[in-house]
């Protein structure tokens, strides 16, 4: 229960209340008579009815309280829900999405445009993006679990979370907009199982030069000898080709038919030249030197690379008799070689467009003594050097005093 209190310092009277869970102090210009004193707790009872009535507005009767405003406001946002006065989904996720594109690839604005269409307006779409549930979002994901491909298979658990993600970021830009707590708070992303990488070993890599179509033996060795990515590749074009300094600029990626800047900061990179990588853009100049891309099509234009995957790439395999594999573990192959050979982490860490060495090491690690025969034997050399000798001296010493007590 509220009441009418003097402030010592001043003598002036103030009304100290609960209101919405917090303690409420609000100041008066009137001194502590008999009179004023019944005249504010006439109007304290008002308030405290008022509050118990659900009706009571506090700015009506502290319209200069800085704590009037922030309670107005919150009044506000309530009756704004209350009223539905949040826009549906399908609205706001395309406003949401036209403000995000600018920072977006173009192929990432592809993806999210394909997501909205397929999966989440179908689902969300008439719903107003203030009244989604915590419940509607995990039966919504549940759903997705549901759904298959057309080669018959079911959505993976990390296709989901990339379905599940521009979900999440929609609803917390409107909890921040329209300031409600967003449902999807506490959701955790699904546990994606870790696949391996499955590299070649430098015998295979001898065995598909070797033998693969004359005009993609150039393209090959760079892809196995460099760690470049498919788009990185494809795109790859002769101004970015340094002979003298024997660099490769990567500086963009070919995604989905277009050139775009490169996946991330440390993508923007500087690969250098190994004698075998030199020697067949050498190559390759002679044939392709007066076009724009290195690798390319008669005509000059850019390459499919689903088309070189599924005519060249698996029919060598199959030929060869190795196990079918994707285009990409080439760079897995790159980064092997390089450690197997014993170069610096951070050396191959910058040639594959990472910014540190974690990844390399967590992800490339267990195949180092496979490749090199490192498996523990360093450490042995080192106990044998030193305790071997540390047995000698102490043989020496032993003869040295067995000698001196014979004299």
């Amino acid at each position: 229960m509220g009441k009418i209190v003097e402030r010592p310092e001043t003598g002036k009277l103030f009304f100290d209340f609960r209101y919405a869970g917090k303690r409420c102090r609000e100041q008066t210009a009137l001194d502590n008579t008999p009179a004023n004193r019944k005249k504010l707790e006439t109007i304290l009872k008002r308030l405290e009815a008022e509050i118990t009535l659900g009706s009571f507005e506090y700015h009506k009767y502290f319209p200069n309280s800085p704590v009037a405003q922030k309670f107005t406001k919150q009044a506000d946002v309530q009756k704004a829900r209350e009223a539905h006065d949040t826009p549906l989904f399908k609205e706001f996720s395309q406003d949401w999405a036209g403000e995000m594109k600018i920072q977006w690839r173009q192929s990432h604005a592809s993806t999210i445009e394909g997501t909205l269409k397929n999966y989440l307006n179908p689902y969300f779409g008439e719903k107003e993006v203030g009244h989604i549930t915590k419940k509607d979002i995990l039966e919504f994901r549940a759903s997705l679990a549901k759904v298959t491909t057309r080669s018959k298979k079911s959505l993976s658990a990390s296709r989901i979370n990339k379905i599940m993600t521009p979900l999440r970021m929609i609803l917390s830009e409107a909890a921040n907009r329209y300031e409600f707590s967003s449902p999807y708070h506490g959701i955790k992303s699904l546990k994606v199982p870790r696949t391996d990488v499955e590299p070649f070993s430098i015998e295979e890599v001898r065995q598909i030069i070797d033998t693969v179509r004359p005009d993609f033996r150039n393209y090959y060795t760079i892809r196995f000898f460099t760690g470049m990515r498919t788009g990185e590749i494809d795109g790859l074009q002769w101004e970015h080709v340094d002979f003298p300094r024997r660099q490769i600029l990567v500086r963009q990626a070919l995604v989905e038919g277009r050139l775009e800047y490169t996946k991330n900061d440390g993508s923007f990179r500087t690969i250098e030249m190994s004698q075998m990588v030199v020697d067949a853009l050498t190559n390759q100049k002679r044939a392709t030197g007066n076009m724009n891309f290195v690798f390319c099509t008669r005509t000059g234009g850019h390459i499919s690379h689903h088309n070189i995957t599924k005519r060249v790439w698996y029919p060598l395999l199959s030929h060869l008799g190795l196990r079918k594999r994707r285009p990409y573990q080439t760079r897995h192959t790159a980064a092997t070689l390089w450690l197997a050979s014993g170069e610096s982490p951070e050396w191959i860490a910058r040639q594959m467009g990472h910014t540190t060495t974690e990844m390399l090491f967590r992800v490339y690690s267990r195949f180092v003594p496979n490749l090199t025969r490192q498996d523990g034997s360093a450490f042995e050399r080192l106990l044998r050097q030193n305790f071997d000798t540390t047995s000698s001296k102490a043989s020496e010493l032993k003869q040295l005093s067995e000698v001196t007590h014979a004299q």
